[in-house]
């Protein structure tokens, strides 16, 4: 006899993706409910951020506080100044981080949070600007800040209604929308990021160009126009890229020989003995240029699971080759997800 567990599961199981789905399209709703609120608040919000001649101190309790620390990793790393002040710390202390030059966003679904409330007066009677990020205007929060975002959702995807999931998703939307838009008005470019990366993968990824890390001379696997497929093998085998180039009398690259090309001909006819290089190879490969960032090359390579580009200058002619493993390095890349 099955215990009661399993027959719940048997009896449920239905219902899993159902359900997984609702909770997905009740958050959507939420950002959407947000996006269609979004008014002169948002836009005195991204005035005030501006004109800020200090950081931006993002303050919230609870789940609101963990929004609130990644919309503060946001900013910071798109050229806003930003940190993260815990409401509690502040009463006991911490409130001697915050500058009359910085400007304070602040998070609460309900904006009656004891703790947020509590500390707003120090704020105001230091004259430092609040933005207020909250689902209530009619909440103490809403009426003490200069700037109010509304971002109250509808209902919760918590079945109970209790624990914060759409609220939270929604408040997300909303600081990520301040932090793209502050960074499109300071014009804030690649170039920038990086300096705000100048270690690790993200850094790394925008940097490198291909003509840093691509197969160049005498390593570059290749076949002319006419070559029997036995010597295609040799060089495949020899040179361990796990493709040749098949190259024009110009020098252009006008064609590829891969394993997944070879496995397709062997299966085709049994033999490729007889065959010429042109008979078997992929026309047209898709190539890249030497100045192209290893952020996009990456992003290709993985659209149309490749693992090899030729690169060529832009009159077409051959210059090296790229292996998804050079990109790669010693694992310091990753795509991007």
């Amino acid at each position: 006899m099955k215990n009661k567990d399993s027959l719940l599961l048997e009896e449920d199981v239905d219902s899993i993706l159902p359900a997984a789905k609702e909770v997905i399209e009740i958050e959507m709703a939420g950002i959407r409910r947000v996006r269609d609120h979004l008014d002169e608040g948002f836009v005195k919000a991204i005035k005030l951020l501006l004109k800020t001649k200090g950081r931006v101190v993002i303050t919230g309790i609870g789940k609101s506080g963990l929004v609130g620390r990644k919309i503060t990793a946001t900013l910071a790393s798109t050229g806003t100044p930003a940190m993260f002040l815990h409401p509690v710390e502040a009463v006991h202390g911490d409130l001697g981080m915050v500058t009359k030059d910085d400007i304070i966003i602040a998070l609460s679904n309900s904006g009656e949070t004891r703790e947020l409330r509590d500390l707003m007066p120090a704020f105001k009677n230091r004259g430092i600007p609040v933005i207020a990020l909250t689902g209530n205007r009619e909440s103490a929060l809403a009426r003490i800040s200069e700037a109010m975002i509304d971002t109250g959702v509808d209902r919760e995807a918590c079945a109970l209604g209790l624990a914060p999931t759409a609220s939270t998703t929604a408040t997300l939307a909303a600081g990520d929308a301040l932090a793209v838009v502050l960074l499109k008005m300071r014009r804030f470019n690649k170039e920038d990021f990086i300096k705000n990366h100048p270690a690790g993968t993200l850094g790394d990824r925008l940097r490198v160009k291909v003509r840093e890390v691509m197969i160049t001379g005498a390593d570059i696997p290749l076949a002319r126009l006419g070559t029997g497929m036995a010597e295609v093998l040799k060089e495949m085998d020899l040179k361990r890229l796990g493709s040749v180039l098949v190259l024009d009398g110009e020098e252009s690259v006008i064609g590829i020989v891969t394993d997944g090309d070879l496995r397709r001909a062997l299966i085709d006819t049994g033999d490729l003995s007889e065959k010429a290089v042109e008979q078997v190879m992929t026309q047209n490969p898709k190539s890249v240029f030497p100045e192209a960032l290893a952020a996009d090359v990456l992003a290709l390579m993985e659209k149309h699971l490749i693992t090899v580009l030729p690169v060529v200058e832009t009159n077409g002619q051959l210059v090296g080759v790229v292996h998804l493993h050079d990109l790669l390095g010693k694992g310091e890349f990753r795509f991007v997800v």
